[in-house]
């Protein structure tokens, strides 16, 4: 039984879901190839993911294969409502087991990750690692029906690399976050631009001509740089990685700690995937009016629990943004209580970008469903003709032709191999 907010909202959902899937051609075609094929006929998948249109319309593609669907968020924050509405009681797509709301308590959040667990999920779709952790530490009965599952994110990488390490991961997950038609549109273009949505909208200033800290400079880190730098911003990158910064330097940030760019900035916006980025030290070298917002997946970049604990007085300052009065005067404030930017103050990535990121989510889950069984390896790259086929078709989608290799090309390129 479903557990939703209200049932009532579905309408507005469906048009939410309607609109993307307009904007989101590759996941047309394979919802059509799916339905014909139905390479999860019979299976249940568990999904873990920020439940927003975009993703219900995976969800829709993942049913018409054949799947019986259990959904719920990843965010507390991120979860809309109506489009929740919509996978239980709008459209044919309907009829889907799904466990999210707005502003879920912990409690509520872990109840409703439970619930998706519970339901004996043959393949899971992971962002962030909450689905494939509670399997492992709550439920492991049942781990053996799990052929195996996708990991959106970066962050959930990390801990599924971690697990691996240690011998303790049961099955295998396919790292989708690491595929070509993921990470290097959706981590640069998408959160480049989806980030400042979320910081626009919710702040309504303009960011021409003030500073701009971002701490990471992987391919999250260089959208929003890229990005505040189109803005008319003037950008400064803190990294733990000497590679990574002299990458910021020859793109043309400035480089220096945290703590030192903390006397500077106007806007932070942390993407590191990384606890305690921004402490103490820093929010007292911060100047009056300061910015802070996250964009890594979990709400432990930014300290704010030490806000809380030593601000003098905290108040609402505009709708979803939180002041922290510090002793001396001195106001920080905090941007959707320090959890995704781009979408707990935004509606996420772009459609057309989701298009080609869930594209890899849908044929992974595909690619496991086929070879159940035959890998003895827990961490599997998506395979690179996957990217290549989801490529090819996203141009194709735009009306784009590229050339192709003549034999006698690809006999050059490959003799002595």
């Amino acid at each position: 039984m479903s557990e939703i907010r209200d049932a009532g909202l579905y309408e507005s959902g469906e048009r939410k879901i309607l609109w993307v899937e307009r904007n989101m051609p590759l996941l047309r075609s394979i919802k059509k190839e799916f339905s014909e094929t139905k390479p999860f006929a019979g299976l249940r998948i568990a999904l873990s993911v920020h439940l927003e249109a975009k993703t219900a319309y995976l969800c829709r593609v993942l049913q018409a294969g054949g799947a019986e669907m259990y959904v719920t968020g990843s965010n507390p924050l991120s979860t809309q409502d109506d489009v929740a509405a919509a996978l239980v009681h709008g459209g044919e797509d309907k009829g889907m087991e799904v466990f999210a709301w707005h502003g879920a308590t912990d409690e509520e959040y872990h109840r409703h990750i439970s619930a998706v667990v519970s339901a004996a999920p043959n393949i899971i779709i992971d962002d962030g690692g909450d689905l494939v952790h509670m399997i492992h530490t709550e439920y492991p009965q049942l781990i053996d029906g799990v052929i195996g599952g996708c990991e959106e994110t970066t962050t959930g990488i990390i801990r599924l690399r971690a697990m691996d390490r240690a011998g303790e991961l049961k099955f295998p997950m396919v790292l989708v976050n690491n595929a070509d038609c993921k990470h290097l549109f959706d981590n640069r273009y998408g959160t480049g631009q989806s980030v400042w949505d979320g910081i626009n909208r919710t702040t309504n200033l303009i960011v021409a001509g003030k500073k701009v800290v971002v701490a990471g400079y992987g391919w999250c880190g260089k959208g929003v740089a890229m990005r505040a730098k189109g803005l008319g911003a003037e950008v400064i990158v803190t990294e733990v990685d000497p590679i990574k910064a002299i990458e910021a330097v020859m793109d043309g940030f400035s480089v220096m700690p945290m703590n030192e760019a903390a006397k500077y900035g106007d806007f932070f916006v942390t993407v590191t995937g990384c606890e305690g980025v921004i402490t103490a030290e820093a929010f007292n070298n911060m100047r009056d009016g300061a910015i802070c917002c996250n964009a890594g997946h979990f709400d432990c970049e930014v300290d704010v629990a030490w806000l809380r604990a030593n601000a003098v007085r905290s108040y609402e300052a505009r709708n979803n943004i939180i002041g922290y009065e510090l002793p001396g005067g001195r106001t920080i404030f905090v941007i959707a209580e320090g959890r995704l930017v781009n979408l707990a103050a935004g509606d996420g990535h772009p459609a057309e970008i989701m298009d080609m990121s869930f594209a890899v989510q849908a044929m992974s889950a595909a690619y496991l469903a086929e070879n159940r069984g035959k890998s003895d390896k827990m961490i599997i790259d998506v395979p690179r003709e996957v990217d290549l086929k989801i490529a090819q078709r996203k141009l194709a989608a735009w009306g784009y032709t590229i050339d192709s290799l003549t034999p006698e090309q690809e006999a050059y390129l490959n003799k002595g191999l």
